[in-house]
């Protein structure tokens, strides 16, 4: 994994490629390459690095063509290297790029060297290339190679396959790896994510688990699991080109991070109405699906994980739903027992977590009737699988490290909290209270957005940090875990979260002089408890930073700062509390001198397991 681009037209695609590129970067990344065929040859270059570095080569010697496909590529099989880099070739004629795993590869590896193919790489998606180099030496025609080689191929794969010697053929296939294609005028592209294409097109074909696409100059024949014609339906997207760009901010997720108003405000749009949250929400027949269940499982990864930690205390204190979470990855192999009138709720802001989506279809063979998905994407493999569907509007998010999708998650699960809440007896009165606090929570989110020149100077106190521990009780302990997930993304600073009742379990050890403790204080039921593990960390050196209420008379110390956040009401306080963990997070990253939108190891989409 992680970005393909490729296409097919009447003009030099080079360029074309390289700026999909650019914009494919925010997955995060260690290499790139690019191929375009031309004369009946592959010219390829590739660089380990930054999109920058391989523009820069062909700069320098520049490739053209007017059928091509290019690659920014996370490593899982072999390290960081150009030989590991896409796009992968074959006797010089065909070249492949690839997301996803190839389960399989070792065993065909093996036939492949047998049969005298020379690898020059450790990946896995070398051996796709030179098993449709040995079809199409069988078959002699490159649709059917193809064909016949993906058919052997074992875990999960988009590919882009061009051929030297069919110039007028690019073909594209997927199964568990997201794949669109972009219709042109007399051009065609493909790639693993529209907003590489925004640019050249706005519309849009999506291909469906186990799809294959021949795409020509002149038209786009798809082909299903079964290798039956098909037609997917062609989608205008609303999103325009400059959707993806910084403006005046220095990094994508600072942007994104002051984003969250608006979209919190996008996501409440047309779904809350006279003090309730409609039903017509969550699908047409949400309203029906609701009346049977009786439970909630959530299922996520990361931050969408942390999203489904608190939602479960909303189900359970606000409508007396019994909600248990799971971590995607661990689901699935966990045996699970779910009963039929179990709504499984899966939260993905990709809609292409590859172990969201696994487990999802777990569940679904498990024999779970009702399912939900929470995600950004409307056009998402998520969203496809699951039977109802909440989009939460935050747009796009180029930043790795998760922040409007995260509060935007949020507000969907409680939103979800409510509807379902009044069918377990939760009361008009609650529920108008809950609404009008959604309501407020944009108003809410620019307040503690202000607080953005104060966390900047308390970053500096992290400048030496190599450890940090976070604390919360209640709701706010998944917000202490996102705090703890933030720091330790984008400043690579170790950052743990432990629910505070437990310091006295084995974390109080680690307090010394040199150990910042980062704590979430709402004025809530359980702030006496809070005070007295603020107490028990004061007391052993620990240099206290207290996010608290502004309404409360509490005064700071030698190792205790605090910092006022507005007065929000309980309900919607994790979501405000999240807001100066995210600009901590942020601010240290940016004296750490760190890639913060790309930070290293990591992706934005995690297609796979």
């Amino acid at each position: 994994m992680c970005g393909i681009i490729a296409g097919i037209a009447q003009r030099n695609v080079t360029p074309i490629l390289l700026e999909g590129l650019k914009r494919l970067e925010y997955r995060g990344y260690d290499s790139a390459g690019l191929a375009v065929a031309n004369n009946g040859h592959i010219y390829r270059k590739r660089e380990v690095g930054k999109v920058c570095g391989l523009q820069a080569l062909i700069d320098q010697d520049p490739i053209k063509g007017f059928l091509g496909l290019a690659h920014t590529r996370w490593a899982t099989h072999g390290k960081p290297s150009v030989e590991n880099a896409h796009p992968h070739v074959s006797l010089d004629k065909l070249a492949v790029v690839h997301n996803g795993i190839i389960e399989n590869h070792a065993e065909l590896r093996a036939e492949l060297l047998n049969k005298g193919y020379h690898f020059t790489s450790q990946t896995d998606t070398e051996v796709v290339v030179h098993l449709i180099a040995e079809a199409l030496r069988q078959c002699g025609d490159f649709l059917s190679a193809v064909k016949q080689a993906v058919a052997r191929l074992q875990g999960a794969y988009a590919l882009g396959i061009i051929n030297a010697d069919c110039p007028d053929l690019l073909i594209a296939c997927r199964k568990g790896s997201p794949l669109v294609i972009g219709v042109g005028i007399g051009e065609y592209f493909i790639a693993s994510d529209i907003a590489a294409l925004l640019p050249v097109t706005q519309r849009f074909i999506y291909l469906q688990e186990g799809d294959l696409a021949a795409l020509r100059i002149d038209g786009a024949t798809i082909y299903d699991k079964d290798d039956k014609q098909v037609a997917r339906p062609l989608v205008e997207s609303q999103l325009k080109s400059d959707a993806v760009d910084k403006g005046a901010y220095r990094h994508y997720m600072l942007k994104e991070i002051h984003e969250q108003a608006r979209a919190a405000t996008e996501t409440l749009e047309g779904r809350v109405v006279g003090g309730r949250v409609l039903d017509n929400a969550f699908g047409h027949n949400a309203a029906e699906v609701f009346d049977t269940v009786k439970s909630v499982q959530i299922i996520a990864c990361g931050t969408s994980y942390h999203a489904g930690l608190v939602a479960r205390y909303w189900f359970e204190t606000l409508a007396k739903i019994r909600c248990t979470v799971d971590v995607a990855s661990e689901f699935r192999y966990r045996d699970p027992v779910i009963t039929p009138d179990t709504l499984v709720v899966v939260i993905s802001q990709s809609g292409e977590t590859a172990d969201t989506l696994a487990a999802l279809m777990e569940a679904k063979r498990l024999g779970v009737t009702h399912t939900l998905a929470i995600c950004n994407v409307p056009e998402s493999s998520l969203v496809r699988e699951a039977e109802l569907a909440l989009m939460t509007r935050a747009g796009p998010e180029i930043g790795v490290a998760s922040t409007k999708a995260f509060t935007t998650q949020l507000l969907s699960l409680l939103m979800l909290v409510v509807a379902l809440g009044r069918r377990f007896g939760l009361s008009k009165e609650t529920e108008r209270e809950a609404t009008a606090e959604l309501l407020a929570l944009p108003a809410s989110i620019e307040k503690a957005l202000k607080l953005d020149p104060v966390i900047e100077q308390l970053a500096q106190r992290f400048l030496d940090k190599q450890n940090a521990l976070f604390l919360g009780r209640g709701a706010h302990y998944p917000i202490a875990l996102e705090g703890a997930l933030k720091l330790k993304e984008i400043s690579y600073i170790h950052a743990e979260a432990y629910p505070a009742g437990e310091l006295k379990h084995g974390p109080l050890a680690l307090i010394d002089g040199e150990m910042p403790v980062i704590t979430v204080a709402p004025n809530n039921y359980l702030l006496e408890k809070l005070k007295s593990n603020i107490q028990e960390v004061s007391a052993r050196g620990g240099q206290l930073i207290v996010f608290i209420d502004e309404s409360l008379s509490e005064t700071g110390a030698d190792n205790i700062q605090l910092v006022k956040m507005p007065r929000v009401d309980n309900i919607i306080s994790p979501i405000v509390y999240a807001i100066p963990l995210q600009l901590l997070a942020y601010h240290v990253a940016v004296l750490k001198g760190t890639d913060i939108d790309q930070p290293r190891n990591l992706a934005k989409s995690v297609t796979v397991e």
